[in-house]
């Protein structure tokens, strides 16, 4: 299952970057399945490519790119950048490991640690999820930073190994070379739900009104008409 589904836009005339999580729960219709279901569903149904069609219809828009990544590439590309500094909301221990309030920095195992709490979190699963796009955007300012690609053979090697893309090398330097300034405006947002059980299954319901005006946001953001 896709337990983190993140989407990320971003738009180099206004050199911004937009990041949504699609909380886990959240029940929506599953492309290519005919029914309505947990959105992290849809990689358990039909892999990569029934999460995107999912993912492109809940929020009507295109997704040009995906990266897939297991819970190994996401430590490894932690250790590969030389580790992210987060600002943490409140202390809270985990696995063994302790996370003061403030700013904390993390290598790859304790970023891995840091981004799974859940059930200690006030906020639950939204906290969880804030806490995973802090590491991300970390690791983008980290990596955009690089003064050459050179730098970049620690993060290929990990590539390599546990994540899955449609990037093409050429795509990446792209990216790094014309969009990097926009790490500097990186926004979050949040999606909004109720939960229900439905036949004793609980699911995050999320309002029409709100997935509209996420969806309208997003697209703002990439410039598609309305």
């Amino acid at each position: 299952r896709a337990d983190s589904l993140i989407v990320m836009t971003v738009n180099p005339k206004k050199q911004s970057i937009e990041m949504v999580s699609i909380p886990r729960d959240t029940r929506t219709m599953i492309v290519g399945k005919g029914k309505e279901d947990k959105i992290n569903h849809s990689y358990a149904f039909g892999g990569v490519e029934m999460t995107l069609a999912t993912v492109e219809q809940f929020l009507d828009i295109p997704i040009d790119y995906y990266i897939k990544v297991n819970m190994e590439g996401f430590k490894d590309i932690v250790d590969a950048v030389g580790g992210v500094t987060v600002n943490n909301s409140f202390a809270f221990e985990y696995e063994g490991e302790s996370f003061p309030k403030g700013e904390i920095t993390l290598n790859g195992e304790k970023a891995l640690k840091y981004t799974r709490m859940r059930y200690d979190d006030p906020r639950g699963d939204f906290g969880r999820q804030d806490r995973q796009k802090q590491v991300i955007e970390a690791i983008i300012k980290k990596g955009a930073s690089f003064s050459s690609l050179t730098n970049y053979g620690d993060i290929l090697e990990a590539i390599g190994k546990n994540i899955k893309t449609n990037l093409t090398f050429d795509d990446m330097k792209q990216i790094q070379a014309n969009y990097k300034e926009a790490r500097r405006h990186i926004e979050q947002l949040h999606i909004q739900g109720k939960g229900q059980k439905i036949n004793g299954i609980y699911y995050l319901i999320v309002p029409e009104e709100e997935r509209i005006a996420i969806s309208q946001r997003l697209k703002e953001h990439l410039d598609i008409g309305l």
